[in-house]
């Protein structure tokens, strides 16, 4: 065994209903003031209704910034920082998908008193360091895992993204509720769940950092999500399929959290920049070719989770259970209503060459492939996809 380290967030809460105990939770850390992050379908849909009469109930004070945009930008991040400051915030709270916890971790870190460090300071490994406000963090989505993981990605101009990673941004409690997702539309559940299956994918194969703890989750994350996807897309209104994704969610962040992502969050993010397709989308459209690129390297590792996505599974060799998890991978998204191919998801052929340029930027994530990957590779995954 390689020695390793294992971070994750204090405290996990996973209750249906849980949410409407918000001001109760954020009382109980000695909160007066509190700055609830989000973005305007979560008011427009009003997922706060239930929650906000909690904070008056317990004499805790709130403000929202609701201006959350998808890959937010930099200006979006300050602005919620400023207003932050101006409360005088002694707790935060993201409640919505990844976007909008990545901006409370932000908020969090950025709005604290003590804090010195500009947005610009902070981009890249262990760069944001010092103090941060208490965090709580309420997914609204079963995807991002961005409840538990240290990692807060920010949209830098016109196509790029920037991350920050750092021990300060883990959250101190998550809150799962499956009636904040019910109302979810199937293909945002469906993009959603199956980013949280490439995140297990993903941390079990990284070459880096993988460890039994993360092993563990990742195993466990794909058999939660691989068992309930259908059910949660097709049958939105079942609370125990949604409690599961978000459980399934939550320990896919918490393994690629310690065993980083790799080749298809490296592919994923340009599709993202440059043509706004959504996150998960962009990941499951890259899935099935770098496997299948992968496979010369890690087939061992993937056919050891072929039995959690593959339900009626044949015997057969490394190569052959491969095989099967792909195949299986690729039905999840016609079978959910989403594109499988990158020219039904509106990407130009012509395209592909800067897409692979632009995925070779992302050395981060690379690094952790378990097959090494050159520019020439990349456009042929993303010709295979097409």
């Amino acid at each position: 065994m390689n020695p390793f380290s294992f971070a994750t967030t204090a405290q996990i809460l996973c209750e249906s209903g849980s949410a409407a105990r918000l001001g109760e939770l954020c009382r109980e850390r000695g909160a007066r003031r509190v700055l609830i992050v989000t973005d305007p379908g979560i008011t427009k849909l009003g997922l706060l209704e239930s929650v906000l009469p909690g904070f008056a109930a317990t004499e805790v004070a709130y403000e929202i910034f609701d201006q959350v945009e998808a890959d937010p930008p930099e200006a979006v991040v300050m602005t919620a920082v400023e207003q932050g400051r101006q409360l005088q915030a002694d707790l935060i709270i993201g409640f919505g998908g990844g976007s909008s916890m990545d901006v409370a971790k932000l908020v969090a870190f950025l709005a604290h008193p003590q804090c010195t460090q500009q947005l610009s300071d902070i981009y890249g490994v262990g760069n944001a360091k010092g103090l941060r406000l208490p965090l709580i963090q309420v997914p609204t989505t079963a995807g991002t895992g961005s409840e538990v993981t240290q990692i807060a990605i920010i949209t830098t101009g016109e196509t790029t993204k920037m991350g920050v990673v750092s021990p300060v941004l883990l959250p101190d409690l998550a809150v799962l509720d499956a009636e904040l997702t019910v109302g979810l539309p199937p293909a945002v559940t469906a993009a959603t769940g199956i980013d949280a299956m490439v995140h297990a994918i993903e941390a079990y194969t990284s070459k880096v950092k993988k460890n039994p703890l993360s092993d563990m989750l990742a195993r466990e994350a794909l058999r939660l999500l691989a068992a309930n996807l259908d059910e949660a897309v097709h049958n939105g209104s079942n609370r125990e399929a949604r409690q599961a994704m978000l459980l399934g969610a939550l320990l896919a962040g918490q393994a690629f959290a310690n065993a980083p992502v790799a080749a298809v969050h490296a592919l994923a993010y340009p599709l993202g920049g440059h043509f706004h397709i959504p996150h998960g989308l962009s990941n499951s459209l890259v899935l099935p070719a770098v496997i299948e690129f992968n496979a010369s390297h890690a087939a061992p590792l993937y056919a050891e989770l072929a039995p959690l996505v593959v339900p009626d599974l044949k015997p057969g060799d490394d190569q052959s259970l491969t095989a099967q998890l792909v195949e299986a991978l690729c039905q999840l998204s016609p079978r959910s209503g989403l594109p499988n191919r990158l020219r039904d998801a509106g990407v130009p052929e012509d395209a592909l060459p800067m897409l692979a340029r632009d995925a070779m930027l992302q050395q981060r994530l690379l690094i952790n492939n378990p097959r090494e990957l050159t520019e020439a590779d990349a456009l042929a995954i993303y010709q295979k996809a097409y």
